[in-house]
């Protein structure tokens, strides 16, 4: 297998474990794939300028206070729902993308499980599953303050054993002639 001209094997002087294995494997770091796959995008990335910079971080200060403010479940679910609701259009656009990159060019189509279109699929799915199960767990905790599960009525004492099992069967006589003597 040819070997991209960038690439050069490592001595292990101030190299990080990743580097060292790959010189050991013949393979491209991370940091390789990455630097090469920059250097030839440049000209596409001059045509297409894209922000530079992470996008805007959501200030969680208000949530954070409401939070430690809090003092019953239903406060709680408040906040919860609040964040929830304030991050779902951040958490669409980045599953919206990541369902696009694994879309382009028809590479989804004859994809096997495991390969980078499924694995994008598959991370456009869980991103949005965050604010999923954050909901789940939030009803969870207002079910449990609000509409805990019904105990059984049961009697204390031995009736109570009696009860886990079947009544026994009424005494029936044996069918056919009796056993002479």
């Amino acid at each position: 297998m040819p070997q991209d001209p960038d690439f050069e094997l490592y001595d292990n002087v101030g190299r990080d474990a990743d580097q060292i294995a790959a010189a050991r494997y013949g393979i491209a770091t991370r940091g390789d794939l990455l630097r090469w796959a920059k250097r030839d995008s440049e000209a596409f990335l001059a045509q297409h300028p894209l922000p530079d910079k992470p996008l805007p971080s959501p200030d969680l200060a208000p949530y954070l206070a409401a939070l430690a403010a809090a003092e019953t479940p239903a406060e709680v679910s408040a906040v919860t729902q609040r964040l929830l609701d304030a991050a779902e259009p951040a958490l669409r656009a980045v599953s919206d993308y990541l369902f696009a990159t694994a879309q382009w060019r028809g590479r989804h189509r004859s994809a096997v499980k495991g390969s980078p279109p499924k694995l994008l699929m598959e991370a456009a799915s869980r991103s949005l599953s965050v604010a999923a199960i954050a909901d789940e767990a939030d009803l969870g905790t207002l079910r449990a303050a609000y509409d805990p599960a019904p105990t059984p009525n049961l009697p204390p004492g031995p009736a109570r054993a009696s009860t886990a099992l079947p009544p026994p069967p009424p005494h029936v006589p044996p069918a056919g002639p009796a056993p002479s003597r």
